[in-house]
């Protein structure tokens, strides 16, 4: 009677651990919090150098920790210039290209 009773207690702490672990999967907050902790950690950061290290990389959703998110202006401007400068733009005709090229709708 006894072995059955622990048998019995043996596998369902093992089913409710398992249960308990499939339960947890994280959203991607968490796992944004979780890369900028161990990031901050491999950097050995401590104190306010720490805080605004977590701050700036929680804020950056769009971008890996450590660099700046560009707004859709910037990314556009970034698109434009890519592009006079892969046209060999120089001066004049490259201040029309940028200006018509920022114009355009997306």
């Amino acid at each position: 009677m006894k072995i059955t009773l622990l048998v019995t207690l043996v596998f369902g702490l093992l089913f409710v651990t398992a249960l308990g672990a499939a339960e947890k999967t994280l959203t991607p907050q968490q796992q944004r919090m979780t890369l900028c902790n161990q990031q901050a950690t491999a950097q050995t950061l401590a104190g306010d150098a720490r805080k605004k290290y977590m701050s700036d990389c929680l804020k950056n959703t769009k971008t890996e920790p450590g660099q700046k998110s560009l707004t859709p202006q910037q990314q556009r401007m970034r698109e434009c210039n890519a592009q006079a400068t892969q046209q060999s733009l120089k001066g004049e005709d490259r201040s029309k290209f940028m200006s018509g090229c920022l114009k355009k709708p997306q």
